[in-house]
């Protein structure tokens, strides 16, 4: 019903720059929250950032803070990670993620209810 449609993926090298995008659609949309993940090559999926839809209120990784920064545009149901200064470390596929859930808990995968399809990001060194 609903979908999660991701872009702006691809490869580019160390201390570069990508912009990610996410759009829900698809059905009616209930979601206070927004967020990013990515999963290593034979690593677990784990937190990157997420924002509440109403307030904007915005987490981050300790791992991407002062590097990535996330945005919305409620009226285009869009999300946006700007990655800036990108290492080789970022390297993953990159899923955004949609769910109505508490602050405290956005940081974990199973709270979210929709996802999208993931998107391959890689940062040569």
């Amino acid at each position: 019903q609903v979908q999660l449609v991701e872009s702006g993926g691809g490869s580019v090298q160390a201390g570069g720059s990508l912009r990610l995008s996410c759009a829900a659609s698809g059905g009616i949309f209930i979601s206070n929250v927004m967020g990013w993940f990515r999963q290593a090559p034979g690593k677990e999926r784990d937190f990157v950032s997420a924002i509440t839809l109403s307030g904007g209120r915005t987490y981050y990784a300790d791992s991407v803070q002062g590097r990535f920064t996330i945005s919305r545009d409620n009226a285009k149901n869009t999300v946006y990670l700007q990655m800036n200064s990108m290492k080789p470390e970022d390297t993953a596929v990159y899923y955004c993620a949609a769910g109505y859930l508490s602050d405290s808990v956005v940081y974990s995968d199973r709270k979210y209810a929709y996802w999208g399809q993931g998107t391959q990001v890689t940062v040569s060194s």
